[in-house]
């Protein structure tokens, strides 16, 4: 039995899927929905300088260009002020390459990379791999600078060993050593020639500025192959880091459609890098980035510090990041009772050990979300024996003292670098949460 997608749903993963393709790396994902933001009127503000905010106005700000807060003035009153919050991360498991990373290996020049979270590094094997990030330079009146660099064809490559030299991988599985199998090759070298030289020859020439005036730099490895539909129907699609740049997506968009309905509340959707690596930074969810906005926006109205707080008693969060669909060629892995299924609406996740910030308050008023555009809801729970993983729900709830509920869509192979899911759970996902942003 096939899934019937309507022409909308349709659309919106065909977005998503764009938006993905456009975002190989943290920086281009808040470069990419800066583009999107201008285009729509909203207003760009800057940590340093003096905010002036209006009634309806739509603003966002960055922090370090890989963490964005996209935020509208509701029209309610200052007895009504309140935020409703979307928070999700630009940040995906990977690897990322070492500042000394392009070194010489034989007759071989290899790219050196670390650990970024936890990735399935197996996935990362037989790929067309490239590049993309942001370097510092020294600008030519000496002051220091960055920009946005991207490979955008295949640069590197993890050729996996022959089956003849690995009898047993079918029986074991590819077990890759960090430090000694992770490294990618990039190219031939002559002898007497520098790698790492040559890998900022290769840097400047994308970046368009001088190889000596390169003073840093941080790259991400991606998968150059493009997100795709596919099933019987076309009802799934494919791509990398769709956790969590498909939250990111859901958010902004759903942010977006409800401005045109001039909501009564502060809508806010907060997007923060370093979620997979644990959320404590200047830029993650366990920094001061969110607090300080929000605080700074009610100063900006005109609220003292007690209203400031008076508003995030009312406040509302949800926390948006990917769930685990059920695969069934491993019910081993899954609670039998919870197992969600793609293309079957918006998962609320729940941990008795507060990985997950939902509650039964708060569970409840998204599945109320859910009842009123008529989209379908399911339940997860990890099972008991196994560790459960956590979002940026609980840190914001900690921080805020806001009520907070974690949802996600299913997906299959999370963390590897080719996830998949379902083409309806992305327009259901941004329904209910335009819902949210207009209560």
């Amino acid at each position: 039995m096939t899934v019937d997608i309507d022409r909308d749903s349709r659309e919106q993963a065909r977005q998503l899927l764009d938006f993905v393709d456009a975002s190989p790396s943290p920086w281009h994902a808040v470069a990419t929905m800066e583009t999107k933001l201008q285009s729509m009127g909203f207003v760009r503000l800057h940590e340093p300088e003096h905010w002036e905010l209006q009634q309806g106005g739509r603003y966002y700000v960055v922090r370090d260009g890989s963490s964005i807060i996209i935020f509208g003035i509701g029209h309610g009153g200052l007895d009504e002020f309140k935020f409703n919050i979307v928070g999700a991360h630009t940040d995906s498991p990977g690897l990322r390459v070492k500042p000394n990373g392009a070194h010489r290996a034989g007759k071989m020049s290899r790219i050196g990379v670390e650990v970024y979270g936890g990735p399935i590094l197996a996935t990362f094997s037989d790929r067309d791999l490239s590049l993309a990030g942001r370097i510092g330079y020294k600008n030519s009146d000496g002051s220091v600078q960055s920009r946005l660099v991207c490979f955008e064809s295949a640069l590197m490559r993890l050729p996996n060993l022959a089956i003849h030299m690995n009898r047993e991988v079918n029986k074991k599985g590819l077990l890759l050593k960090k430090q000694d199998q992770l490294p990618l090759l990039l190219s031939n070298i002559e002898e007497g020639q520098n790698p790492q030289n040559y890998f900022y020859s290769l840097l400047a020439d994308k970046a368009g500025c001088d190889k000596d005036a390169i003073l840093s730099f941080e790259l991400n490895v991606f998968d150059t192959q493009k997100g795709v539909f596919y099933g019987v129907n076309e009802e799934f699609i494919a791509n990398s880091q769709l956790d969590n740049l498909a939250s990111c997506h859901a958010g902004m968009t759903a942010l977006l459609q409800s401005g045109e309905s001039n909501p009564p509340a502060t809508t806010v959707a907060a997007f923060f890098d370093h979620e997979e690596v644990g959320s404590e930074s200047t830029k993650g969810a366990d920094g001061s980035f969110l607090g300080d906005t929000l605080e700074r926006i009610s100063l900006a109205l005109g609220i003292d510090r007690e209203g400031y707080k008076r508003a995030l008693a009312k406040s509302f969060a949800i926390s948006a990041d990917m769930a685990h669909a059920y695969q069934p060629n491993f019910p081993e892995a899954y609670e039998p009772d919870h197992r969600v299924q793609v293309n079957k609406g918006p998962v609320i996740k729940t941990n008795a050990s507060q990985r997950y910030s939902s509650e039964s308050v708060s569970e409840s008023r998204f599945i109320r979300l859910c009842q009123e555009v008529d989209i379908p809801w399911q339940k997860y729970s990890h099972r008991t024996n196994i560790p459960c993983g956590s979002t940026i729900g609980p840190i914001t709830a900690a921080r805020l003292g806001i009520r907070s509920v974690d949802v996600g869509n299913p997906i299959w192979a999370m963390h590897s670098i080719r996830e998949s899911g379902g083409v309806l759970d992305h327009g259901y996902l941004i329904s209910v949460l335009r819902e949210f942003y207009l209560t």
